[in-house]
């Protein structure tokens, strides 16, 4: 979980800010150390910069699935099937092919023990550092909900980190079980404001919910390759931890956050992302990579431009219809 940049917060930033954004990915917040994200030996070809704005846009993709699927929930509420199911066939776009393609390039997944290696620094990462962190400034700045929320999920990542690490050592060894994936207590996001009073805690909150949504969308690629090379009960660990980054951690994080307004506000918000992706980001990292040689790369930031576009437009259509 590195790169704190996504697609709702950029949309909210200046144009001068968001083309800072673009022009030095470096500007945008670290929140787990570059060693531990796995890369294979194909991206050796890339260009760091098109590392980083591949980097960038898997944040962005990995978000959005997430954020899209408690708008689509919201919808269901207002009654407006129309409304859910766009967001629903859209969060599967931007997960199972935007963030899928993405990371296939930029060599996100690797063997399985290399898969291990990665969830194990994060989660170490979220552990030891990061959670206890935010929950210490929350408690000072007064944001008690805040504080017992990052506790418990800093406990929460201790424990995967634990069965990853009994994972690893099954996968090295060949002996031994893989743990069972750990049951999941989904929480419900609906339409409500904000329920902290700290900005720095809502920073906090919105870098902490871009790692769960990287870490979900990171662990279901890890499942399906455990899956595919017949290690089923890796699979079953991967994507119950994955779903637990997704409908506890994320969603109680984003109930505190107030990320799920009413469906109107949800896309104006959602256009608005959409647009940024579709001319400006994408066109953008298109433009590097074209510079730099690295052009397999340009036409897919150039495809996933056009897919935005279409996205933008059908939500667009979709606020226009709303009664």
């Amino acid at each position: 979980m590195r790169r704190f940049a996504t697609r709702a917060a950029l949309a909210c930033l200046s144009t001068a800010v968001a083309a800072a954004v673009l022009t030095c990915p470096s500007a945008t917040a670290l929140s787990v150390p570059a060693d531990g994200v796995s890369r294979t030996a194909a991206t050796a070809a890339l260009h760091r910069q098109t590392l980083a704005d591949l980097d960038t846009a898997m944040h962005g993709e990995a978000y959005a699935s997430v954020a899209y699927t408690f708008y689509a929930a919201q919808a269901d509420r207002e009654k407006l099937p129309g409304a859910a199911g766009l967001y629903r066939k859209t969060a599967s776009v931007e997960l199972d092919e935007h963030f899928r393609e993405e990371a296939a390039l930029a060599g996100v997944v690797g063997s399985d023990a290399a898969n291990l290696r990665a969830a194990i620094a994060g989660e170490t990462y979220e552990t030891t550092t990061m959670y206890p962190t935010f929950a210490r400034q929350a408690a000072a700045d007064g944001d008690a909900n805040a504080a017992a929320l990052f506790t418990e999920i800093g406990k929460d990542e201790a424990r995967h980190l634990a069965a990853f690490r009994a994972a690893l050592k099954v996968v090295e060894t060949g002996r031994g079980q893989i743990p069972a994936p750990p049951s999941v207590d989904a929480v419900q996001v609906p339409a409500g404001g904000r329920k902290v009073h700290s900005a720095r805690t809502l920073a906090n909150l919105d870098t902490a919910m871009h790692g769960e949504a990287l870490a979900r969308a990171r662990y279901t690629l890890y499942a399906d390759h455990a899956a595919a090379h017949h290690r089923p009960a890796l699979a079953r660990l991967f994507q119950g931890i994955a779903q637990v980054e997704f409908h506890e951690h994320f969603a109680g994080e984003a109930v505190l956050y107030g990320l799920v307004g009413t469906t109107r506000a949800n896309l104006t918000k959602t256009i608005a992302g959409e647009r940024y992706e579709a001319e400006v980001m994408y066109p953008t990292f298109a433009r590097r990579a074209d510079a730099v040689g690295d052009h397999q790369a340009a036409r897919l930031f150039r495809d996933n431009a056009a897919d935005e576009a279409g996205h933008a437009k059908a939500f667009q259509e979709m606020l226009d219809h709303l009664h």
